[in-house]
């Protein structure tokens, strides 16, 4: 593993999953959504499109708490961030973002009347950094059955980000 420092291996791992589920509160009710993460690992960031259209842009404008939870199962790799989140129609920040994969969202391109990004500024992070070897994780939960202790399945840390 390459990183040096759990703030350092968060950002390895938002870069390297991509996509999470962003958790917003709609009302009384918590709501989470399937986003492509465009990690600014210097701004301290996470961006996303998003289209003005949907829900959790008012969502975000009162109450801009949010959660961001990525997953990669078959490497046992988790990550979840707390943080604040505004919309921004930055049109410059929009045009430097945009690729061809966001077009399929946007066809009018990044002067789609639309188009928004989605920035959150994580505070804190927790992340579950394990095996992806099943035959290392059956040897290491056998061998804490007969030990009698729980298994040591990988790296579980608490991370300040802000």
């Amino acid at each position: 593993m390459a990183a040096t420092t759990g703030v350092d291996r968060v950002w390895e791992l938002v870069q390297d999953i991509r996509v999470c589920m962003l958790t917003s509160k709609a009302g009384g009710a918590l709501r989470a959504r399937p986003m492509h993460a465009m990690a600014d690992v210097e701004a301290g960031e996470i961006a996303f499109f998003t289209d003005v259209r949907a829900h959790k842009d008012d969502e975000i404008a009162a109450n801009p708490d949010v959660c961001l939870a990525f997953a990669k199962p078959n490497a046992n790799e988790y990550v979840s961030l707390s943080g604040t989140a505004v919309v921004s129609d930055d049109r410059a920040e929009i045009r430097a973002r945009f690729t061809e994969m966001t077009k399929a969202y946007f066809p009018d391109g990044p002067e789609d009347p639309n188009i928004r990004l989605l920035k959150v500024t994580p505070h804190d992070a927790e992340y579950w950094d394990g095996s992806s070897n099943p035959l290392v994780v059956a040897f290491e939960v056998a061998r804490a059955r007969i030990k009698g202790e729980r298994p040591d399945l990988g790296e579980n840390r608490k991370v300040a980000l802000g």
